[in-house]
Formats: C-alpha cells, structure tokens, sequence
C-alpha cells in the first residue's frame, strides 16, 4: 500500500525543455511521431504492384487519417511519371460506343482545343468554297445537264406522239396523250366520236406504244435523281476535300507521332467530307437554283439550326475525361462523396422536347478515372453505405479496367438507350480508410476483400511521451497551427497541450495521436486568446477552452452530483457502515467522461455457501460483471473454506441502479463489502474504492481511473473536505494519473488522499483501520483482526448449519 504524493499525480511537461519561446519561430511542416508501423505498412503497400495489394488504413476516426496518407502518397507520388490524359472520342462505325484516346498528359487538353478551332473554322471555310464561282459554274452546268437530258427525253417523246398524230399534254394528274386533227390541234369530243370506228382503234394502239414508252421514261426517273445526286455528292466532296485539307494538316503536324489521333482525323475528315450538306445545312443551298435543283431532284433540304449550335459538328469534339497538364508526378486522389457515379463515372442526358439524348460529350469522370495512374483515398464506411458503390469498386480493381455502366440498365430499371464507352485500362492503387472493426468485419464476411486488399496498415492511438517526442509532438502542433492559420502559441501553452495529450490516452507516459481533438482544442484556444485580444496564445487560454467544452458538456453530470449532495441518491462521505462501500463508475455521455460514486452493499445469512448478484438476477448486468461477482466466490473458498463449508448466503447490489450494468471494476469494492459483512466489520465510508480482484485477491487495473478519482473527489468538495477522504485504486493504475489541479492541490494540502494497493488485505487495512492478520503455525488468526473476525463469524455460521441439519433429522 503506498500514499501517493502529489507529485505522482500529474506529469507536467517542463517549457524550458521545448527548444522555442513561441511557434512563429518552427517551420510549419507536420510530423508523424511514434507510427513506425504504420510507415512501414505503407511503405510495403506503396512497393508493390496491383494484384490486390491496395491498402486499408485503419485507427479511431479522431485521428486525421486522410491527411496523413495524403502527405505519404503525395510525397512518393513526386517521382513517379505523370499518367496521360484520357478523352473520348466519337467512334463512326458505331454512335453508341466511343472510342478512347489516351495521349501524353497535356496533350488532350491540346487537342481538344484544336479541334474546336477547327470546328469554328469549318462552316466559314466550308461556305467559302462552295460560294465560290467555279463551284457555282459546275453546279450550274450540272443542272442544266440534268434538265436537258430529261427535256430531250420528253422532246423525243413528243416529236415521236407528233408523228403519229397525238400530242403530249401535262395534266394536274399527270401526263397524256390526245389525238390531233389534220390541223395540228387537239381534237375536241365530236370530232373524236366522228371517227371512223377504225381510226379510233388505230389511235387507241397507237395511244398505248406511246403510254408504255412514257411509262419506261417514268420509271427511270428515280434512278436519274439518284445518280444526278450523287454526282451533286462528289462535287460537293471534292470541293470539300480540297477546302478542308488545311485545317487538317497543321494537327496532323502537332500529333505526328500520335498514331490513334491520326486515325482519328482521317475519320473526321471522311466524315466531314461525306456529311457537308448537313454540316452547312441551309447555307450552301442559298441562291444559284441550288435549292430548285434538289426539289427537281426529289431531295430535301436540311434544317436549318436557329439560336443554337449545330449539333452535326458536335461528334468531331474531344471529351477530356482527365487533364493532367497541370499534374506534377503521379495523382493524389481523396474523394470525400464516394457514391458509384463518383467512382465509377456516368453517363449524363439532355432533355430536348420531352426526350433524352445524349452523346460521348456528355460522359463524365469518377475518381477513378482522375486517380488513374496514381493513387485513390476513400473513407470505407462512406463507400459501403452508397448503393452499388462498393460492388463497382471491387469489380473494376478485379477486372483492372475502368467501364462505365448505367445503373437504371445493368438492373433492368429502364430501357433507355445508353452509350457503352470503351473501357480504360486501369492502373490505381486504393487506400481505403476505417475503423478497425469494419476492418474486421469485412475480412470476416466478404470473401473477395482479403483478395483485393491485402495490405494492413494500423494507425497507433497513442505514442510514448519522451523529451524527444515531446519535442516532435510540438512540431507536429506547430504545423497543425500554421495549417488552420491560428496564432502562434507560446511554449508554455504548447507544454499544456503535451499535458492534455497525456489526459486523453489516460496515460501520464504516453500521448494522444488523435489529431482531430488536438487540433479542436487548437482552435478553442486560439478562439479565447482572440476575446482577450491577444496576438500569443497562453497557457491561460488552453485552461479555458479544457474548462469550457468540459461545462458545455457538463450538465448530466452535475445533475447526478446534485442529486447525491441533495441526498436523492445515497452516498456517505463520512462515518462508517457494515457491508456498505463507495464503488466507483464511469459514464461517458456525448464527448463527456465523467465519474460517480455507487453504493454497494452486501448482506450475509446462513446458506449453503450461494452469492447472489442481485444486478444479475434481475437482468441488469452483463457477463463481465457476472463473472467478477463468481470470482468473489473462487476467492472466498479459497481462503476461508479450506476446512470448513461456507454456509452462508451473501447478496451483492448496486443500491439506487436504475440501468444496466457491465464491467468488473467494482469486483474489489463487492469484495470489501462482503468481508465486511461477513466479519461484521463497519468500513470507512469517506472512501471510494476501484478496481477488479482475481481469485488471488491481487487488485487489477480498471479505465477511467481520472474521471473516477475527480468524480468521488467533486462530491467531497462540495461536503467540504473533511482531510479524511480519499480514494483506493489499483497500484498498476499509478502511471494513468493526470489529475486535475484542484484534486492535486487538495492532495498536496493534505485535504484529500489516494492510496494505491496490490492486494485486497491492504485494502481492507486502509478500509477498517485493522489489520488483515497473517496466519499461526496452526493455521489460525491472530485476535482483533480482520481474518479473525471472519472465521470466527464463518465457524459460527458452519455450527448453526450443522445444528439446524441435526435438528431436521431428529424430528424426521
């Protein structure tokens, strides 16, 4: 058993010790203290190649994971050769699957600018040339070489019906054929029924070898329009070709050594060449007959597009899915809003009139797609909670390639029409980020994920607290300051945040690596030393932001306070009492941990040797605490039933417990209370105790051993210290103390005690004021002492069983 002193209880960090007056004088770079694990995890994953060697980063969601890694990859990534950028192009032979383009990083960019040169230079230069007067002379005599031939035709045609005394008249029902008299002229009815019955059956022959041969004129007259449109065609593609070839050949130059993006071209061209009607659309029909010679023709003319762009040229565009020309070695990727279109990519759709259409234009990147080449950061619990997302991502890692997929298709929701985008080959290496129970769970119960992510690598939540980590933790501080653009803070405001770092492991040798509640504290500081109008932030200033999110979260546990200083629920802090003992709790409510005392009770009658947990009997304790409870009575035998039965029946509770109850950290002070009441020996009731007890009655350490000591600690100083109170823990929880200042000072002033103990007879020494009694050579216990008492009270209880069997057999 050891007093502990006030020095013991809080570890300060000495400023003097930190090499700087304020941060302003450190560099603003960040450091990684005590992760030598997880460095040489990442190093490994950042090694080796695909094949399922992707990384998951697991720890608290306190520690900044995503930064960390980010600084890694961006660091190694500097080297590595920048991947080249990615477009989609029109594919000609089918609308439905464009094509891709993977050139130089820079160069999509390049093209795609080139093109649209090229588009804004192509209806001008196009016009140009079929407004020329060579064009409008050959098309000229083009038309007029269509209209003779087929006026010739009918010229020959008439002559002919002339000869045999028809002629040939056009009707709004189209051609025929009528008789002529000796005149010249066409005969009227009469003169026709005058006819000889003879002359009119001649006419009538005669009628019908002309009709045939009318017919046979007819019939070839589709065809006629036919060839003369594609001889229109050939003109046009012939002035077309020649008119274009200059916009072409200066990218053809710039992508010489580009063979896809020749092949490219050479379609465009052809395409262009092939669909010049439509790409000048009413322009080139303006004037000259030109639109008279396509109605001659059976044609029709091309919309004219009002307001807008004309969408024919669209297809010869450049989509540029990733622009890396801005990208200094491999891509660092985080996406923060993992869903399967941010992966995966999309396909997008305008909505014309009541209908959607969409085109290679409209194809949208994922991260993937930007992260290709390189490296892709995702929170793990954000892709498992987006539909579909976790499923396209391990499809696309097991396949190695990158396709775009509408969801609404591949699950039969619509039958829309989408585009299939050629798939990318994909070359990325994924951290996923996550706590380490989803990290358990998924190598647990999905096969495919040990397969696709091999790579563990384990974020420590602590570091040890060294002269020279304190030096690196200030460092790292430094650069967290300097990050968030706070004021510099002097050394003495950096050793308290050392000292805090130490208070959230509840560790006086280790520090907190959760850089998130660091960093709020950082922030919470720098917002007092700002309302005191102060250019450095203080000590001062970090004991208020400690103080104030303490009272903004505070109001539970000064209510519980309340109600056991208004005597609503039980607990002395004073006097003493058989079987009854101060237990102490924790309880963590939002972003607060705090500690409060539990009366614990037991009470002792003759049995067969039975403790019964009440919390147990009635549902409201778990295995843990059932177990401690079963300890107790593992202990007992052991000690005191040797050479007699414990005959006796003992309960165990929680007085005033309204909720459930786990852990065994209360098992020592159970025990304290049913020794207590067995050897009816009163316990000294300014006392709370802690800690779990194993079968050798060795005292273990338990959590929360701050919060607990300051909770029984507040409700003392509200009674007002007596200078009698105290708190016994276990002496393996001596290196876990960093108390408050005020729970320090009231220990250094001799107000408040804290004992740390081994074993549960030290225990009961400070507990009773007795001693716990060491064994004769007989076996028995010197008087006035606790083992004394209890045997005398256990071989009194053994008597009365033995009489009470006795007396029930005699009267049988």
């Amino acid at each position: 058993m050891t007093k502990l002193e006030a020095g013991s209880l809080y570890r300060q960090c000495d400023p003097d010790s930190l090499a700087f007056e304020t941060t302003g004088e450190m560099d603003d770079s960040t450091t990684v203290i005590g992760q030598e694990r997880l460095s040489a995890s990442l190093e490994f994953g950042y090694g080796m190649g695909k094949d399922g060697f992707n990384i998951f980063a697991l720890g608290p969601n306190k520690i900044n994971k995503e930064d960390h890694l980010k600084e890694f990859l961006e660091e190694k990534s500097a080297d590595q050769p920048v991947p080249p950028d990615i477009c989609h192009v029109n594919n000609f032979d089918d609308y439905y699957k464009p094509d891709v383009l993977e050139l130089p990083a820079g160069r999509g960019s390049e093209l795609h600018k080139q093109m649209e040169q090229l588009i804004d230079d192509l209806v001008p230069t196009l016009t140009s040339a079929f407004e020329t007067e060579e064009y409008q002379n050959r098309r000229q005599s083009l038309q007029d070489q269509v209209q003779q031939e087929q006026g010739q035709t009918f010229e020959d045609l008439k002559n002919k019906a002339n000869e045999k005394g028809l002629a040939l008249m056009r009707t709004p029902a189209g051609f025929s054929f009528a008789p002529l008299n000796e005149e010249g002229e066409i005969m009227g009815k009469e003169e026709i029924q005058n006819l000889s019955e003879e002359k009119r059956e001649e006419l009538e022959e005669k009628t019908q070898e002309l009709q045939e041969e009318l017919q046979k004129i007819i019939q070839k007259m589709p065809s006629n329009r036919r060839k003369a449109r594609e001889r229109l065609k050939e003109l046009d593609e012939e002035i077309a070709t020649y008119a274009i070839k200059d916009l072409f050949d200066e990218i053809r130059d710039n992508f010489s050594e580009i063979e896809d993006v020749q092949d490219f071209l050479n379609d465009v061209e052809i395409d262009i060449v092939e669909n010049v009607q439509s790409i000048l659309g009413n322009q080139n029909q303006s004037g000259q007959g030109g639109n008279q010679l396509l109605q001659m023709m059976g044609g029709q003319q091309p919309q004219q597009q009002r307001g807008g762009r004309n969408p024919v040229l669209d297809r010869y565009r450049v989509n540029v899915m990733v622009d890396n020309s801005e990208m200094e070695g491999a891509p660092v990727i985080y996406e923060d809003n993992p869903n399967y279109k941010n992966l995966i990519g999309r396909v997008e759709y305008q909505s014309k009139m009541g209908t959607l259409s969409t085109n290679f234009n409209l194809i949208k990147p994922g991260a993937l797609h930007r992260a290709n080449g390189g490296y892709l950061i995702l929170d793990a619990r954000q892709v498992l909670l987006e539909p579909f997302a976790w499923e396209g991502l391990k499809r696309a890692l097991k396949s190695g390639e990158l396709k775009i997929e509408s969801l609404g298709e591949s699950y039969s929701m619509v039958s829309t029409v989408s585009l299939e985008p050629e798939p990318i080959q994909l070359d990325v290496k994924v951290i996923l980020t996550g706590e380490r129970l989803l990290y358990y769970l998924l190598c647990e119960y999905d096969p495919e994920f040990s397969k696709l992510f091999k790579v563990e690598a384990d974020f420590e939540d602590e570091i040890d607290r060294t002269d020279e980590n304190n030096n690196r933790y200030a460092q790292l501080i430094a650069g967290l300051i300097a990050k968030h653009e706070l004021r510099p803070f002097d050394n003495k405001a950096v050793a308290r945040i050392i000292e805090q770092g130490s208070r959230m492991v509840g560790d006086n040798e280790k520090l907190s690596a959760q850089t998130n509640d660091i960093t709020d504290l950082l922030k919470e500081s720098n917002h007092w030393a700002g309302r005191r109008e102060r250019d450095v932030v203080t000590k001062e200033d970090v004991e208020k932001a400690i103080e104030q999110k303490i009272y903004r979260s505070s109001r539970l546990r000064d209510k519980v306070q309340e109600s056991i200083i208004r005597d609503s629920i039980f607990i002395d802090t004073s006097g003493e009492a058989v079987g009854q003992i101060n237990g102490l709790s924790v309880a963590k409510v939002g972003n607060l941990m705090f500690g409060r005392p539990n009366r614990i009770t037991a009470r002792v009658q003759l049995g067969k040797g039975e403790i019964i947990d009440i919390e147990r009997e009635v549902d409201m304790s778990g295995s843990i605490h059932s177990k401690g409870v079963l300890i107790l009575k593992g202990f007992l035998g052991e000690r005191y039933a040797g050479e007699r039965p414990l005959s006796l029946s003992a309960s165990l509770v929680f007085e005033q417990s309204y909720s459930h109850i786990d852990g065994d950290s209360a098992s020592s002070a159970e025990l304290y209370a049913l020794l207590s009441a067995i050897g009816d020996i009163p316990l000294k009731q300014s006392f709370s105790v802690t800690g779990s007890v194993n079968q050798h009655g060795k005292v273990q350490p338990i959590g929360g051993v701050n919060e607990k000591i300051e909770g029984f600690f507040d409700i003392c100083n509200q009674r007002e210290l007596t200078g009698r109170q105290g708190v016994l823990i276990p002496r393996a929880n001596e290196k876990n103390l960093m108390l408050r200042r005020d729970v320090v000072e009231a220990v250094e002033e001799g107000d408040f005690h804290i004992y740390s103990i081994e074993t549960v007879d030290e225990g009961m020494e400070v507990l009773t004021g007795m001693d716990m009694g060491v064994p004769k050579e007989d076996g028995s216990y010197p008087e006035d002492t606790i083992n004394y008492r209890i045997i005398e009270k256990l071989t009194h209880l053994a008597e009365q069983r033995k009489a009470f069997a006795k007396s029930e057999n005699s009267q049988e």
